[in-house]
């Protein structure tokens, strides 16, 4: 494992209990969703059946048109259930293939080989999805320049809508983080990894795939709408052990444990093992750290309009220092990331908070 999301085994017992609860909870909202992401792990990992009733209950509760999307791992992702996303109304798939590269496959810990990989997306092209995406990993353990750009230029070769592109963090007490610490694993030099998200960034743009976000590059009109909520800060439910929920300035976490989870709902119980009403200003300096990560960087009047707040007033501190290295442009408009920006997104979105 690469990061430190909450995950646990696959249990048959729990499987049909934990889809009726979700279904459950979903009934009780009582509205229509601009997207649904069914994501978190490996959903499909579930059986045919229970496929079939998540998405069937859930297609009632989604606005037409709307983007419906699915996680799915290519060692569980075959022809049939992809026709069962499909007939279900999913309409964008979302494939973790990290790789091409068995060897670095297996350096990530991943469970697929890379004709799976392959396999998943043209499979899932053949059973007539228009809106696919893909998840790249680079910065692996002995990777090199060379190797990324062979795996990005293959990637771009299948003619598919959105790629995502993630630097591997090594997150605290992982595997992958303790084999680090024991010298199992070579580091890479940042100078390497920086180089290979910048080739991300040209070879992308020459190939269509617009870089509207920090890690997120689509042929134009295939932007996650869903993820753009996120960076706009707006309000999202999460159902599910683990899950974030942000409502009304309210940042709620669910119990993180499956069993739990599902006995909280039957018994009534609040299943947040957290809860949190963000003051003003907090939201306002959240929502600059969130949205700075887009292309379009953020709109002053937007900005005045979402939580109430000048912008140039509220973050005047932080922004003369960070022109100062090159990490943004900003006028009376907006402010945006430079090239240089975006291999420093992190620094740049703290300096906002």
């Amino acid at each position: 494992m690469y990061c430190d999301f909450y995950s646990a085994l696959y249990a048959e017992d729990l499987a049909g209990p934990y889809v009726g609860i979700i279904l459950k909870q979903v009934q009780n909202l009582g509205q229509d969703f601009s997207s649904i992401y069914i994501g978190g792990g490996t959903p499909s990992v579930l059986s045919s059946e229970l496929l079939k009733k998540l998405l069937t209950g859930l297609k009632k509760f989604i606005k037409k048109g709307a983007e419906f999307t699915i996680e799915v791992n290519p060692e569980s992702s075959d022809k049939e259930k992809l026709k069962l996303f499909f007939d279900g109304g999913v309409n964008r798939v979302s494939i973790g293939a990290q790789s091409f590269d068995d060897k670095k496959l297996n350096s990530l810990g991943r469970i697929h080989n890379a004709k799976q990989a392959v396999e998943a997306i043209e499979f899932s092209k053949e059973t007539g999805f228009n809106n696919i995406s893909i998840d790249m990993m680079f910065g692996a353990s002995g990777e090199g320049l060379k190797s990324w750009e062979a795996e990005l230029e293959k990637a771009a070769g299948f003619d598919i809508q959105h790629i995502s592109c993630y630097s591997l963090s090594y997150e605290k007490d992982t595997p992958l983080f303790l084999m680090r610490e024991k010298k199992m694993l070579a580091s890479i030099d940042d100078e390497v990894v920086a180089s290979m998200y910048r080739y991300a960034m040209s070879y992308l743009h020459e190939e269509g795939f617009n870089h509207y976000e920090v890690s997120s590059f689509s042929k134009p009109g295939f932007e996650c709408a869903h993820n753009l909520n996120y960076w706009d800060n707006s309000s999202y439910i999460g159902l599910g052990p683990s899950a974030v929920s942000y409502i009304e300035g309210i940042r709620s976490e669910n119990v993180r444990d499956v069993k739990e989870y599902i006995s909280r709902v039957n018994k009534g119980v609040d299943f947040a093992i957290s809860r949190e009403k963000l003051p003003p200003l907090q939201m306002a300096k959240e929502t600059a750290s969130v949205k700075i990560r887009t292309k379009e960087g953020v709109d002053y009047d937007w900005f005045k309009d979402k939580t109430g707040f000048n912008f140039l007033e509220l973050e005047r501190s932080a922004l003369e220092g960070l022109a100062g290295q090159g990490l943004i442009e900003y006028n009376k408009k907006n402010i945006r990331l430079t090239d240089k920006g975006f291999l420093f997104s992190d620094t740049v979105s703290s300096a906002l908070l």
